[in-house]
């Protein structure tokens, strides 16, 4: 009967063991994309922080339908050539 409740202390310490270590359901990862090319197969126009506005030279029209994320737009920040707020921006 002792050596079953040992069985059992253990295996409820080792399974609770390894489920303290998992990552918490909200701290979701971003992420970061090798060029501009793979940033856009997922956001066809670009990914901007909040508050961004293209910067245009000339008669361009500016784009606005980048996709809004601050977090998403500071895992690829380096992609900003015009450091206008927004990455791989694309009509």
């Amino acid at each position: 009967m002792r050596n079953l409740i040992r069985g059992a202390v253990v295996l409820a310490l080792v399974a609770g063991g390894s489920a303290g270590l998992a990552a918490p359901a909200g701290a979701a990862t971003v992420k970061t994309y090798q060029n501009c090319t793979a940033l856009n197969k997922a956001y066809k126009h670009g990914v901007g922080k909040k508050g961004a506005k293209d910067k245009v030279r000339g008669a361009t029209k500016p784009v606005t339908t980048f996709y809004v994320n601050t977090k998403l737009y500071n895992a690829n920040k380096k992609m900003d050539r015009d450091s206008d707020g927004v990455a791989c921006e694309k009509r």
